[in-house]
């Protein structure tokens, strides 16, 4: 028996076992042109950011990632704020 994955809201519900055996693989059920553009992000002509590595409290994180998705971004924008503020030593 088939059972929805989603409510009547769109929202996911939770798998069983039985909806995780029923799965197959990407390349059984989608396009290869679409195959490869699944987790994969465009090319960026204009890096913004720069990828980097940061220790933070736990304190820090919990806040920012209790605020939902979109937490690392928040936390740019707090630190622009701060610099705003405090301006370039």
């Amino acid at each position: 028996m088939k059972t929805r994955l989603t409510d009547k809201d769109g929202e996911v519900r939770e798998l069983t076992d039985a909806d995780v055996k029923r799965m197959r693989p990407m390349s059984e059920v989608l396009p290869v042109n679409l195959q490869r553009t699944i987790g994969q992000r465009g090319k960026q002509h204009a890096p913004t950011k720069v990828k980097t590595s940061i220790r933070l409290s736990q304190e820090v994180v919990e806040h920012f990632k209790a605020e939902g998705e979109g937490w690392q971004r928040r936390i740019d924008q707090a630190l622009k704020q701060y610099i705003r503020e405090h301006g370039h030593s």
